[in-house]
Protein backbone atom coordinates (compact mmCIF):
# COMPACT_ATOMS: atom_id res chain seq x y z
CA UNK A 1 0.00 0.00 0.00
CA UNK A 2 1.40 3.45 -0.91
CA UNK A 3 2.57 5.57 2.00
CA UNK A 4 1.38 9.18 1.51
CA UNK A 5 4.06 10.47 3.89
CA UNK A 6 6.90 8.75 2.05
CA UNK A 7 5.50 9.92 -1.29
CA UNK A 8 5.43 13.47 0.02
CA UNK A 9 8.98 13.19 1.38
CA UNK A 10 10.27 11.93 -1.99
CA UNK A 11 8.53 14.61 -4.07
CA UNK A 12 10.71 17.39 -5.45
CA UNK A 13 10.82 20.43 -3.23
CA UNK A 14 12.18 23.87 -4.03
CA UNK A 15 14.59 25.49 -1.62
CA UNK A 16 12.60 28.58 -0.69
CA UNK A 17 13.78 31.54 1.34
CA UNK A 18 10.93 33.22 3.19
CA UNK A 19 11.58 36.95 3.06
CA UNK A 20 8.83 38.63 5.00
CA UNK A 21 8.39 39.62 8.65
CA UNK A 22 6.74 37.18 11.04
CA UNK A 23 3.66 39.39 11.29
CA UNK A 24 3.18 39.28 7.50
CA UNK A 25 3.64 35.50 7.51
CA UNK A 26 1.06 34.99 10.25
CA UNK A 27 -1.40 37.25 8.45
CA UNK A 28 -1.28 35.56 5.05
CA UNK A 29 -0.25 31.93 5.70
CA UNK A 30 -2.83 29.74 7.41
CA UNK A 31 -1.87 26.41 9.01
CA UNK A 32 -3.47 24.67 6.01
CA UNK A 33 -1.42 26.75 3.59
CA UNK A 34 1.73 26.09 5.61
CA UNK A 35 1.08 22.36 5.39
CA UNK A 36 0.69 22.58 1.59
CA UNK A 37 3.85 24.65 1.43
CA UNK A 38 5.86 21.99 3.24
CA UNK A 39 4.94 19.55 0.48
CA UNK A 40 6.54 21.65 -2.25
CA UNK A 41 9.15 23.78 -0.50
CA UNK A 42 12.14 23.30 1.75
CA UNK A 43 11.75 26.51 3.72
CA UNK A 44 14.84 28.53 4.56
CA UNK A 45 15.15 31.48 6.89
CA UNK A 46 12.73 30.22 9.56
CA UNK A 47 13.09 30.35 13.32
CA UNK A 48 12.81 27.15 15.38
CA UNK A 49 9.13 27.97 16.00
CA UNK A 50 8.46 27.90 12.24
CA UNK A 51 8.04 31.65 11.77
CA UNK A 52 10.30 33.70 9.47
CA UNK A 53 13.32 35.52 10.81
CA UNK A 54 13.18 39.28 10.37
CA UNK A 55 15.03 39.99 7.13
CA UNK A 56 15.84 43.70 7.21
CA UNK A 57 18.63 43.04 4.71
CA UNK A 58 19.40 40.02 2.57
CA UNK A 59 22.91 40.20 4.03
CA UNK A 60 21.33 38.81 7.20
CA UNK A 61 20.54 35.54 5.40
CA UNK A 62 23.47 35.28 3.00
CA UNK A 63 23.85 31.49 3.31
CA UNK A 64 20.14 30.83 2.77
CA UNK A 65 20.06 33.29 -0.13
CA UNK A 66 22.93 31.50 -1.83
CA UNK A 67 20.99 28.24 -1.68
CA UNK A 68 17.55 29.61 -2.57
CA UNK A 69 15.75 28.60 -5.74
CA UNK A 70 12.69 30.65 -4.84
CA UNK A 71 12.12 33.80 -2.80
CA UNK A 72 8.74 33.83 -1.05
CA UNK A 73 8.21 37.52 -0.34
CA UNK A 74 5.53 39.63 1.28
CA UNK A 75 4.86 42.92 3.02
CA UNK A 76 8.09 44.19 4.59
CA UNK A 77 10.49 42.38 2.27
CA UNK A 78 13.73 44.24 1.43
CA UNK A 79 14.11 45.32 -2.20
CA UNK A 80 15.58 42.72 -4.54
CA UNK A 81 18.42 44.40 -6.41
CA UNK A 82 21.41 43.44 -8.52
CA UNK A 83 23.45 42.70 -5.38
CA UNK A 84 20.77 40.34 -4.12
CA UNK A 85 20.66 38.50 -7.44
CA UNK A 86 24.45 38.22 -7.52
CA UNK A 87 24.27 36.56 -4.10
CA UNK A 88 21.54 34.15 -5.26
CA UNK A 89 22.96 32.23 -8.23
CA UNK A 90 20.33 29.47 -8.03
CA UNK A 91 17.31 31.79 -7.90
CA UNK A 92 14.68 30.95 -10.50
CA UNK A 93 11.50 32.59 -9.19
CA UNK A 94 10.14 35.25 -6.86
CA UNK A 95 6.66 34.56 -5.51
CA UNK A 96 5.16 37.62 -3.86
CA UNK A 97 2.39 36.95 -1.33
CA UNK A 98 1.12 40.52 -1.61
CA UNK A 99 -0.08 42.94 -4.26
CA UNK A 100 2.28 45.34 -5.98
CA UNK A 101 5.78 44.08 -6.75
CA UNK A 102 7.19 47.47 -7.74
CA UNK A 103 8.45 48.30 -4.26
CA UNK A 104 10.12 44.91 -3.93
CA UNK A 105 11.43 43.82 -7.32
CA UNK A 106 14.02 45.86 -9.20
CA UNK A 107 13.59 45.70 -13.02
CA UNK A 108 16.96 43.93 -13.24
CA UNK A 109 15.20 40.80 -11.94
CA UNK A 110 13.38 40.45 -15.25
CA UNK A 111 16.58 41.04 -17.22
CA UNK A 112 18.15 38.11 -15.37
CA UNK A 113 15.31 35.81 -16.44
CA UNK A 114 13.91 35.23 -12.94
CA UNK A 115 10.20 34.44 -13.00
CA UNK A 116 8.00 36.74 -10.91
CA UNK A 117 4.52 36.16 -9.57
CA UNK A 118 2.22 38.45 -7.57
CA UNK A 119 -0.89 37.85 -5.49
CA UNK A 120 -2.42 41.08 -6.81
CA UNK A 121 -5.33 39.14 -8.31
CA UNK A 122 -6.23 37.83 -4.85
CA UNK A 123 -5.91 41.32 -3.38
CA UNK A 124 -8.21 42.68 -6.09
CA UNK A 125 -11.22 40.74 -4.84
CA UNK A 126 -11.91 42.68 -1.61
CA UNK A 127 -11.23 46.00 -3.37
CA UNK A 128 -13.85 45.17 -5.99
CA UNK A 129 -16.29 44.13 -3.27
CA UNK A 130 -15.65 47.37 -1.38
CA UNK A 131 -16.16 49.37 -4.58
CA UNK A 132 -19.47 47.70 -5.41
CA UNK A 133 -20.70 48.38 -1.88
CA UNK A 134 -19.57 52.00 -2.20
CA UNK A 135 -21.45 52.38 -5.48
CA UNK A 136 -24.68 51.04 -3.98
CA UNK A 137 -24.37 53.13 -0.82
CA UNK A 138 -23.39 56.22 -2.81
CA UNK A 139 -26.46 55.89 -4.97
CA UNK A 140 -28.62 56.01 -1.84
CA UNK A 141 -26.58 58.86 -0.32
CA UNK A 142 -26.31 56.54 2.68
CA UNK A 143 -23.58 58.48 4.46
CA UNK A 144 -25.28 61.85 4.17
CA UNK A 145 -28.51 60.28 5.42
CA UNK A 146 -26.75 58.61 8.34
CA UNK A 147 -25.32 61.90 9.56
CA UNK A 148 -28.58 63.79 9.03
CA UNK A 149 -30.63 61.10 10.78
CA UNK A 150 -28.32 61.18 13.81
CA UNK A 151 -29.05 64.87 14.26
CA UNK A 152 -32.68 65.17 13.12
CA UNK A 153 -34.18 61.78 13.90
CA UNK A 154 -36.32 62.37 10.82
CA UNK A 155 -36.81 59.67 8.21
CA UNK A 156 -35.81 60.06 4.59
CA UNK A 157 -35.48 61.87 2.30
CA UNK A 158 -32.70 64.25 3.17
CA UNK A 159 -33.64 67.72 1.87
CA UNK A 160 -31.38 68.94 -0.91
CA UNK A 161 -29.52 65.68 -1.46
CA UNK A 162 -29.98 64.07 -4.87
CA UNK A 163 -31.43 60.58 -4.52
CA UNK A 164 -30.28 58.34 -7.29
CA UNK A 165 -30.85 54.71 -6.45
CA UNK A 166 -29.06 52.31 -8.73
CA UNK A 167 -31.81 51.83 -11.32
CA UNK A 168 -30.79 53.64 -14.48
CA UNK A 169 -27.71 55.20 -12.89
CA UNK A 170 -24.65 55.64 -15.10
CA UNK A 171 -21.42 54.37 -13.58
CA UNK A 172 -18.08 55.28 -15.11
CA UNK A 173 -15.13 52.98 -14.45
CA UNK A 174 -11.73 54.59 -14.96
CA UNK A 175 -9.24 51.81 -15.55
CA UNK A 176 -9.81 48.19 -16.56
CA UNK A 177 -7.15 46.90 -14.20
CA UNK A 178 -7.59 43.61 -12.35
CA UNK A 179 -9.79 45.47 -9.89
CA UNK A 180 -11.56 47.47 -12.57
CA UNK A 181 -12.48 44.29 -14.44
CA UNK A 182 -13.84 42.67 -11.28
CA UNK A 183 -15.90 45.80 -10.64
CA UNK A 184 -17.25 45.62 -14.19
CA UNK A 185 -18.21 41.98 -13.63
CA UNK A 186 -20.04 42.82 -10.42
CA UNK A 187 -21.87 45.75 -11.96
CA UNK A 188 -23.69 43.25 -14.16
CA UNK A 189 -25.82 42.47 -11.09
CA UNK A 190 -27.10 46.06 -11.01
CA UNK A 191 -29.50 47.80 -13.38
CA UNK A 192 -26.94 50.44 -14.31
CA UNK A 193 -25.40 51.76 -17.51
CA UNK A 194 -21.63 51.31 -17.48
CA UNK A 195 -18.95 53.36 -19.21
CA UNK A 196 -15.25 52.51 -19.15
CA UNK A 197 -12.00 54.12 -20.17
CA UNK A 198 -8.64 52.38 -20.36
CA UNK A 199 -6.01 52.93 -23.05
CA UNK A 200 -5.20 49.22 -23.11
CA UNK A 201 -8.83 48.12 -23.53
CA UNK A 202 -10.49 47.85 -26.93
CA UNK A 203 -14.10 48.75 -27.58
CA UNK A 204 -14.87 45.10 -28.27
CA UNK A 205 -13.29 44.04 -24.97
CA UNK A 206 -15.26 46.72 -23.15
CA UNK A 207 -18.49 45.46 -24.71
CA UNK A 208 -17.64 41.91 -23.63
CA UNK A 209 -17.29 43.25 -20.08
CA UNK A 210 -20.76 44.83 -20.28
CA UNK A 211 -19.55 48.41 -20.71
CA UNK A 212 -19.20 51.04 -23.42
CA UNK A 213 -15.72 52.43 -24.02
CA UNK A 214 -15.58 56.20 -24.21
CA UNK A 215 -13.12 59.04 -23.92
CA UNK A 216 -12.51 60.52 -20.48
CA UNK A 217 -14.42 63.81 -20.98
CA UNK A 218 -17.55 61.89 -22.00
CA UNK A 219 -17.18 59.39 -19.17
CA UNK A 220 -17.07 62.13 -16.54
CA UNK A 221 -19.79 64.24 -18.13
CA UNK A 222 -22.19 61.31 -18.46
CA UNK A 223 -21.58 59.43 -15.19
CA UNK A 224 -23.55 59.84 -11.97
CA UNK A 225 -20.80 57.87 -10.21
CA UNK A 226 -17.17 57.54 -11.30
CA UNK A 227 -14.95 54.86 -9.75
CA UNK A 228 -11.19 55.24 -10.14
CA UNK A 229 -9.08 52.13 -10.76
CA UNK A 230 -6.07 53.54 -12.64
CA UNK A 231 -2.56 52.70 -11.38
CA UNK A 232 -0.33 55.52 -10.19
CA UNK A 233 2.17 56.14 -12.97
CA UNK A 234 3.89 59.35 -14.10
CA UNK A 235 1.27 59.75 -16.82
CA UNK A 236 -1.68 59.13 -14.48
CA UNK A 237 -0.68 61.55 -11.72
CA UNK A 238 -3.48 64.13 -11.60
CA UNK A 239 -5.32 62.28 -14.37
CA UNK A 240 -8.66 63.09 -12.73
CA UNK A 241 -8.21 66.78 -13.34
CA UNK A 242 -10.14 69.86 -12.33
CA UNK A 243 -11.64 69.94 -15.83
CA UNK A 244 -12.91 66.37 -15.62
CA UNK A 245 -14.35 66.90 -12.13
CA UNK A 246 -16.07 70.08 -13.31
CA UNK A 247 -17.65 68.09 -16.14
CA UNK A 248 -19.41 65.72 -13.72
CA UNK A 249 -23.13 66.31 -13.22
CA UNK A 250 -24.25 68.19 -10.12
CA UNK A 251 -24.66 65.65 -7.33
CA UNK A 252 -22.15 63.26 -8.91
CA UNK A 253 -20.02 60.95 -6.78
CA UNK A 254 -16.32 60.19 -7.15
CA UNK A 255 -15.04 56.93 -5.63
CA UNK A 256 -11.29 56.38 -5.35
CA UNK A 257 -9.85 53.07 -4.16
CA UNK A 258 -6.74 53.32 -6.35
CA UNK A 259 -4.12 55.89 -5.33
CA UNK A 260 -4.68 59.41 -4.05
CA UNK A 261 -2.42 61.29 -6.50
CA UNK A 262 -4.37 59.96 -9.50
CA UNK A 263 -6.93 62.63 -8.53
CA UNK A 264 -6.31 66.39 -8.39
CA UNK A 265 -7.14 66.51 -4.70
CA UNK A 266 -7.26 70.30 -4.47
CA UNK A 267 -9.82 70.39 -7.27
CA UNK A 268 -11.86 67.61 -5.66
CA UNK A 269 -11.79 69.47 -2.35
CA UNK A 270 -13.18 72.59 -4.02
CA UNK A 271 -16.03 70.63 -5.61
CA UNK A 272 -16.87 68.88 -2.34
CA UNK A 273 -16.66 72.02 -0.20
CA UNK A 274 -19.06 73.68 -2.64
CA UNK A 275 -21.40 70.73 -2.14
CA UNK A 276 -21.59 70.02 -5.86
CA UNK A 277 -19.95 66.58 -5.71
CA UNK A 278 -19.83 63.77 -3.16
CA UNK A 279 -16.76 61.60 -2.65
CA UNK A 280 -15.99 58.18 -1.19
CA UNK A 281 -12.23 57.95 -0.70
CA UNK A 282 -10.21 55.02 0.55
CA UNK A 283 -7.06 56.85 -0.55
CA UNK A 284 -6.18 60.54 -0.47
CA UNK A 285 -3.37 62.91 -1.38
CA UNK A 286 -1.60 63.30 0.97
CA UNK A 287 -2.34 60.13 2.90
CA UNK A 288 -3.44 60.64 5.57
CA UNK A 289 -4.95 64.09 5.15
CA UNK A 290 -3.84 66.76 7.63
CA UNK A 291 -6.14 67.04 10.66
CA UNK A 292 -7.40 70.45 9.53
CA UNK A 293 -8.47 69.28 6.08
CA UNK A 294 -12.08 70.30 5.42
CA UNK A 295 -12.60 66.96 3.66
CA UNK A 296 -12.56 65.23 7.04
CA UNK A 297 -15.61 67.17 8.23
CA UNK A 298 -17.82 67.40 5.14
CA UNK A 299 -21.11 65.47 5.23
CA UNK A 300 -20.78 64.67 1.51
CA UNK A 301 -17.32 63.07 1.88
CA UNK A 302 -16.74 59.59 3.33
CA UNK A 303 -13.09 58.68 3.96
CA UNK A 304 -11.72 55.32 5.03
CA UNK A 305 -8.07 54.61 6.00
CA UNK A 306 -6.89 52.61 2.98
CA UNK A 307 -8.75 49.48 4.00
CA UNK A 308 -10.35 48.33 0.74
CA UNK A 309 -7.56 45.83 0.05
CA UNK A 310 -7.08 42.52 1.82
CA UNK A 311 -7.42 42.71 5.58
CA UNK A 312 -7.98 40.13 8.29
CA UNK A 313 -9.21 36.83 6.93
CA UNK A 314 -9.16 38.23 3.37
CA UNK A 315 -5.35 38.31 3.57
CA UNK A 316 -5.18 34.52 3.61
CA UNK A 317 -6.12 34.55 -0.08
CA UNK A 318 -2.67 36.05 -0.71
CA UNK A 319 -0.89 33.19 1.02
CA UNK A 320 -3.03 30.61 -0.73
CA UNK A 321 -2.22 32.21 -4.09
CA UNK A 322 1.51 32.14 -3.34
CA UNK A 323 1.43 28.50 -2.28
CA UNK A 324 -0.47 27.61 -5.45
CA UNK A 325 2.27 29.27 -7.52
CA UNK A 326 4.94 27.16 -5.80
CA UNK A 327 2.85 24.08 -6.55
CA UNK A 328 2.82 25.16 -10.20
CA UNK A 329 6.60 25.53 -10.22
CA UNK A 330 7.19 22.12 -8.67
CA UNK A 331 4.83 20.51 -11.17
CA UNK A 332 6.55 22.24 -14.09
CA UNK A 333 3.46 24.27 -14.95
CA UNK A 334 3.48 27.97 -15.89
CA UNK A 335 2.80 30.47 -13.15
CA UNK A 336 -0.87 31.37 -12.89
CA UNK A 337 -0.21 35.05 -12.16
CA UNK A 338 3.09 35.98 -13.80
CA UNK A 339 4.41 39.52 -13.93
CA UNK A 340 6.50 40.43 -16.98
CA UNK A 341 8.86 43.32 -17.57
CA UNK A 342 6.45 44.87 -20.06
CA UNK A 343 3.77 44.97 -17.35
CA UNK A 344 5.74 47.40 -15.21
CA UNK A 345 4.65 50.44 -17.18
CA UNK A 346 0.96 49.87 -16.58
CA UNK A 347 0.52 48.11 -13.24
CA UNK A 348 0.24 49.64 -9.80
Amino acid sequence: MPNPESDRDSSPRLRTLVAMPAESWSEVVTPAAASRLEGVAELLGLRPDGTPRLVSSFADVADELAAAEVLLTGWGCPRITTDVLDAAPKLRAIVHAAGTIKTVVDPVVFERGVEVSSAAAANAIPVAEFTLAAIVLASKRAFRHRDWFRVSGVKRPLPGAPILGTLGTTVGVLGASRIGRLVLERLRDLDVDVLVNDPYLSRAEAAALGARWCELPELFAASDIVSVHAPLLPETQGLVSAELLAAMPDGGVLINTARGPVVDHAALERECVAGRLDAILDVTDPEPLPPDSPMLQLPNVFITPHLAGAMGNESTRLGDAAVAELEHLVAGRPLAHPIHHDDLGRIA
